[in-house]
């Protein structure tokens, strides 16, 4: 039976994190995105997210750019085609070449609609078994080590369980250093975020003595090479984030031995299909995973919980509460950190409601495509 989608609309909103967030990309305060609400022909509504930044510093993707391929290509192809199942978006989408985050955005929100029409939760609909996932918490770049000592005791005594790191040239193996002294046995982790090369691969064998998870994405955004050689000479786990963008992505650098742990965004990776079959390849090769963040509002939050269900997900997450980034959420309940813990929602779709007075509030436009 065809999924028959009357309506979608393209919402943009603009909300103000709680606090700056800085990588060694840079600094974001305000984040722009669309949420995505598919409506079909017994008035349900499903939602998605996009994830894009409003500067190509993650990905090439933008904010801009994610509009521009969702009108102009991905809803026409929708418009133009018929289908019975939200694993078929993948394929139909694939005559585009890349923009992942644009293909996620829609894709979730089809996924959402269709656990909705069948009245299951979307963790049930994509094979999810897990009832709670564990959280991890990630900090941005403080402007000084006192303040990070602060932030981590914070969430360490809320029950996270366990701490990722930005790191950068010049602010690295003396800040981890630091951490670990103060906490011997706190689970930690070190993002890099392509901020390295191999001619730093002295530095980070130092790594080595402070006995991280992992150290993620240390090298270039687009390499699995160089990932190999390095991961060879250390003993720190390498995981995988930006390197990973399709299934292809993930075998290679599985068959190089570029990582022993991979990182697992549905926008990065182009949606829940291409997220799942990620995540078996990695169950069937003994990789660890765990899914990571894009600091997003209510709705992206709920696609990653949903995802985390997953068994193969044995990793805690960058899943935190809303409030950790919002003064205010655009769904209700806002998504609750348990002692280090987020309960998986059983109810129909994401599990939560959209805030609609917050979703007027934070809309910038507003468009809409009828089918």
């Amino acid at each position: 039976m065809s999924i028959n989608v009357k309506t979608i609309h393209l919402h943009k909103l603009k909300m103000r994190l709680n606090h700056p967030f800085t990588t060694s990309f840079g600094t974001v305060q305000d984040k722009e995105f669309f949420i995505i609400e598919a409506v079909d022909d017994k008035a349900n509504h499903g939602y998605g997210e996009s994830v894009a930044f409003s500067t190509p510093w993650y990905t090439e993707e933008t904010v801009m750019t994610t509009e521009h391929i969702m009108e102009d290509f991905l809803i026409p192809i929708l418009q133009q085609n018929s289908w019975n199942h939200p694993k078929e978006i993948h394929q139909l989408f694939s005559s585009i070449k890349q923009n992942n985050m644009a293909k996620a955005a829609i894709e979730g929100a089809i996924w959402d609609l269709y656990a909705k029409r069948e009245n299951i939760s979307l963790s049930q609909a994509i094979g999810g078994t897990k009832s709670e996932i564990d959280v991890g918490i990630s900090l941005g770049i403080q402007p000084t080590t006192e303040e990070l000592l602060k932030k981590i005791n914070h969430y360490v005594q809320a029950g996270y369980k366990r701490v990722k790191l930005k790191i950068k040239p010049g602010q690295d193996i003396d800040l981890i250093r630091e951490v670990r002294s103060h906490y011997p046995n706190l689970p930690i982790m070190a993002d890099a975020n392509s901020a390295y090369t191999l001619k730093d691969i002295d530095l980070l064998k130092q790594l080595d003595a402070f006995d991280l998870m992992m150290i993620e994405q240390p090298l270039g955004s687009d390499d699995i090479v160089d990932h190999a050689k390095l991961q060879k000479a250390i003993n720190t786990p390498i995981c995988l984030d930006e390197s990973i963008t399709s299934y292809d992505d993930a075998r290679w650098a599985i068959e190089l031995g570029s990582c022993k742990v991979i990182n697992i965004k549905t926008g990065r990776v182009g949606g829940l299909t291409e997220a799942k079959r990620i995540h078996d390849l990695c169950v069937e090769n003994n990789v660890d995973i765990w899914c990571g963040g894009m600091l997003e509002a209510g709705v992206g939050r709920a696609h990653n919980i949903a995802l985390s269900s997953l068994a193969g997900f044995n990793l805690p997450g960058d899943t935190a509460g809303s409030s950790h980034y919002w003064k205010e959420d655009i769904i209700k309940p806002e998504v609750i950190v348990d002692n280090g813990v987020i309960h998986v929602p059983d109810g129909p779709g994401i599990g939560y409601d959209i805030n609609h007075e917050k979703l007027e509030q934070f809309m910038m436009a507003s468009k809409e495509f009828h089918f």
